[in-house]
């Protein structure tokens, strides 16, 4: 629409007699701090802005065709230009010099040779949409000012016909962005279903979903890696009234801290470089709906007064755009950080944490509620089973036993991937899990449990621990931290690579920088 404007303006002031040619739209009131007239501007919800300009001086000739000079906003009402705009009638003043009090800069116009003004308002079914005004520098007859109405009439309707193609264009791209969204997000993170389990925490975690789901008010859920913070946020957006509209998820973790405010809001074209068109963020797709915040505390301070006001006040602008945005999003967040801890350590606003913590809901740990790892693993075998169109093997209770006896660090996701591993390896219709619960040979003989007399001395199991945690680190050590292959560590314990691996994550073994 700018390059439209200015092409009028553009046109009109290669007139012979026209020295300066402008168009004001109406728009929110943004610049009120800095604007010249603001004290002349009783309402400062909308003014007009000086979209287009286009003239120059006879007397230094200097060209009028910035957007940035005193008069870039004008009150409704307030001088001729804002009486055009609230009376939505022209104002014509044929003849400068017997009237120079019409004109707030008189000596502008005697400096210039200004004879005439004429102004009219841009007018769209009754609505006014701006002003068109031109200063010349001879009188104006009426045959002028008729020509004025008619172009001022073409200019309302071209911008009618470009904002509506703007729209379209937004409404396009925000449909193809929530299309490959929910294909690509959203079915994924149905692969495995909804909330399974019957301990006394899940029971719990159910209640409260089922009491704050129907409100809009804002969900903080915590929780470690893996433990299905993902799926409470879904299933609050499913028995939401927001049910209907999309819920977009944001890995706020994933994201490059140079755009994250273009993820959240969005961009116009030329904003920074690469940005070859303009783009919704993502609290635009979620308007209406759901907007799930995952790994909140990994959001950049600089970011988290932005986040707050949108929280506060439901607006924003687009990166490089001045227009403010209006959204109705619900926000749920989750994180595994304990946001106090961050908020001491000067990483996370105060105020956003207590925004943002109006309904606390607490995932427990896959080793606190072990009661439900049966009714997962048979859940998960079921899936994986039917994703590698196979029948899915028996889960016995030997199994089960096997699998409550350990600690699960990776909560739930690690469960999920410990099941499809054993579905793919799985013969006979028998399931095999790989867990780092028992010590292999190797590793026993590996310590010394006797003491000079030759009794054997029953040790802790601290002290168990620690000894077979010194004996992986001396096998790293020996292989110079090579874990799987020929010498690797895996090989001289006489242990699988991915139990070597998964021992280290649980004793917090990690190789020296």
């Amino acid at each position: 629409m700018e390059k439209i404007l200015q092409l009028a303006v553009d046109r009109l002031s290669k007139q012979p007699e026209a020295a300066l040619t402008r168009i004001w739209l109406v728009a929110p009131g943004d610049l009120c701090d800095q604007c010249h007239l603001r004290e002349e501007c009783a309402d400062r919800s909308a003014c007009l802005h000086l979209a287009a300009s286009a003239g120059s001086s006879q007397v230094d000739g200097q060209e009028w065709n910035g957007l940035d000079g005193f008069f870039r906003r004008m009150p409704f009402g307030e001088r001729k230009i804002g009486k055009i705009a609230s009376l939505g009638e022209p104002i014509e003043v044929p003849d400068i010099a017997s009237n120079p009090e019409l004109l707030a800069r008189p000596e502008w116009a005697k400096a210039e040779g200004i004879r005439a003004l004429g102004g009219q308002p841009l007018v769209h079914q009754g609505q006014v949409l701006g002003v068109l005004a031109v200063f010349t520098r001879a009188c104006l007859g009426k045959e002028n000012l008729t020509w004025m109405r008619m172009i001022a009439n073409h200019i309302a309707a071209a911008i009618v016909n470009a904002r509506a193609f703007e729209e379209i264009e937004q409404l396009k791209e925000q449909l193809q962005l929530e299309r490959d969204y929910l294909r690509d997000e959203v079915r994924e993170a149905h692969a495995f279903g909804g909330i399974v389990g019957n301990s006394p925490s899940l029971k719990t975690i159910l209640q409260q979903i089922e009491l704050v789901a129907p409100t809009d008010a804002t969900v903080l859920i915590l929780g470690e890696s893996g433990t299905g913070k993902e799926l409470v946020a879904r299933e609050i957006h499913r028995l939401s009234r927001r049910e209907g509209q999309p819920m977009i998820k944001v890995n706020c973790a994933s994201i490059p801290r140079e755009l994250y405010e273009s993820e959240f809001f969005g961009h116009v074209k030329g904003a920074f470089t690469g940005a070859i068109s303009d783009r919704s963020g993502r609290f635009q797709l979620a308007d209406g709906g759901t907007l799930f915040l995952d790994e909140v505390g990994e959001i950049p301070m600089a970011l988290q007064s932005k986040l707050l006001r949108v929280l506060q006040e439901g607006e924003f602008e687009r990166v490089g755009d001045d227009r403010t945005y209006q959204v109705d999003v619900r926000v749920v967040a989750a994180t595994n950080r304990d946001l106090k801890q961050e908020i001491a350590a000067g990483r996370f606003r105060e105020d956003l944490y207590y925004r943002l913590n109006v309904f606390p809901v607490e995932v427990s740990p896959l080793r606190q509620r072990k009661e439900d790892i049966a009714a997962l693993a048979l859940h998960f075998i079921e899936r994986h089973a039917e994703k590698l169109n196979r029948p899915a093997p028996t889960l016995t209770q030997a199994n089960v036993m096997q699998l409550q006896r350990y600690d699960w660090p990776g909560n739930i996701r690690e469960l999920q991937n410990v099941t499809e591993r054993a579905v793919i390896t799985a013969r006979s219709n028998r399931l095999t899990f790989d867990l780092p619960n028992e010590l292999s040979k190797d590793e026993a003989s590996a310590l010394d449990v006797s003491n000079v007399d030759g009794d054997v001395r029953i040790r802790t199991d601290d002290e168990m621990r620690q000894r077979e945690r010194e004996n992986i680190v001396a096998a790293l050590k020996g292989a110079k931290w090579k874990l799987s292959g020929t010498g690797g560590a895996a090989e001289l314990l006489g242990i699988k690579p991915t139990t070597l691996a998964s021992r280290m994550k649980k004793m917090g073994i990690e190789r020296p920088i």
